[in-house]
């Protein structure tokens, strides 16, 4: 399984500058948008995150968070993505601004598969120089196409 298997060019985003800043909720309800399904509402997808979030902030330091959250309905993960160049206040582990914002929703029967993917982003986002390269992304296509570039260099 590679990531742009669960994602695809709509569920990638850059929140431009101009757009005007992000807060933390913002940003998990615009990811909300982009997850939302027939199996699972916009509303749904947005209570689940929010509902990770209180447990503990998903903002795994050097500017990525990885908000996460499976349902039952659900029968086959989906992952989104929203770049914010100027920043987000994320409450993450290392108290710095969040750029990249990699969510994932999974089915409940699939937890396996959901660490498995929560360990591929993490692995994605590893590089510095790749994480420069997606903040700089002029668009969500950009940064699609440099994920499955990526991807494409590692298999």
């Amino acid at each position: 399984m590679i990531l742009t298997e669960l994602l695809t060019p709509e569920r990638v985003q850059v929140h431009a500058k101009s757009e005007g800043p992000l807060d933390k909720q913002q940003a998990i309800e615009r990811l909300a948008k982009m997850l939302a399904s027939e199996s699972a509402s916009e509303e749904t997808v947005a209570h689940v995150l929010n509902e990770r979030e209180q447990l503990q902030s998903t903002g795994i330091g050097e500017g990525v968070a990885i908000p996460h959250a499976s349902l039952p309905r659900l029968t086959q993960q989906s992952a989104a993505l929203l770049v914010v160049p100027a920043g987000v206040a994320f409450d993450a582990i290392d108290a710095g601004d969040v750029h990249l914002l990699f969510a994932i929703l999974a089915p409940k029967s699939a937890t396996g598969e959901h660490l498995k993917t929560l360990a591929r982003v993490s692995r994605l986002l590893r590089s510095r120089a790749f994480r420069e390269e997606l903040i700089s992304s002029p668009d969500g296509r950009a940064a699609f196409d440099l994920i499955a570039q990526e991807e494409r260099g590692r298999a």
